[in-house]
């Protein structure tokens, strides 16, 4: 089964990243953020965000005479020994903290072994997940996150699971023609959040976006409640903005 990569602005900020952390791993002592920019090729403009983020996410730490140092963070993820624990850590904050700045329920999807599989989520009182009435498996073709994992597959791919999971009616706005769902993920720009309006359940809407790291496909996801609809687009497009730290936790 062969992956559709079309770079996303998360993917170059990641890139970035991993160069600047790759930089600094290489140093005995902390660096100074003007040799970064010159060891690296990125601009002041384009370094003192990354920083910032690497900073917030505990993979850099700056010191008190202003030069940058590798983090704990960092230090824990790269580790082999506890790794997946403390990836799943990592995440479960990063996922936290996007829940409370977009203010909506937030998903981790992955796409394995032929089967849509939410890895991790955060919620809260004020911020419900989805109630899962029909397994995400067998409801692709209705959520966002389904939706999102399948543009991230060929053609034959894609016709491969909608071969084995029959697509059901689920509400009045569901797509269960093939034909119009394929063209609809065909003509799905790589950069633009998926939108779920009600189609896999009345009174959520949803949105998500691709975080694909090597050959594993995945997504970052939200859902609001229907009244909060109007608030979705631009959950959609932070969401977005926000998926670089995921996928740099998935990527070191």
């Amino acid at each position: 089964m062969a992956l559709q990569h079309e770079p996303t602005a998360p993917h170059h900020s990641v890139q970035d990243a991993l160069r600047v952390l790759e930089t600094m791993a290489r140093r005995t002592t902390p660096v100074t953020d003007t040799e970064l920019a010159r060891r690296t090729g990125l601009g002041q403009e384009r370094l003192t965000p990354l920083l910032r983020m690497l900073r917030r996410e505990g993979y850099v730490e700056q010191t008190a005479e202003g030069t940058y140092a590798t983090g704990e963070a960092l230090a824990r993820l790269s580790s082999a020994h506890g790794h997946e624990e403390a990836l799943r850590e990592k995440l479960q904050q990063t996922l936290d903290r996007l829940r409370d700045s977009v203010g909506a329920a937030v998903y981790i999807s992955r796409y394995v072994d032929g089967e849509v599989s939410v890895t991790q989520y955060a919620d809260g009182p004020g911020t419900p997940k989805v109630n899962e009435w029909v397994d995400f498996r067998r409801s692709a073709h209705a959520t966002a996150i389904g939706k999102s994992l399948l543009t991230q597959l060929d053609h034959a791919g894609r016709r491969d699971h909608l071969a084995r999971h029959r697509m059901a009616r689920l509400t009045s706005r569901t797509i269960t023609s093939d034909r119009l769902l394929l063209s609809r993920l065909e003509a799905q720009p790589p950069t633009v959040p998926v939108l779920d309006l009600q189609e896999y359940a009345v009174g959520t809407v949803c949105a998500a976006v691709p975080i694909t790291a090597g050959a594993t496909v995945g997504c970052l996801a939200l859902s609001l409640p229907v009244e909060h609809a109007y608030r979705l687009r631009r959950a959609a497009d932070a969401l977005n903005r926000e998926a670089a730290p995921v996928l740099l936790s998935l990527a070191i």
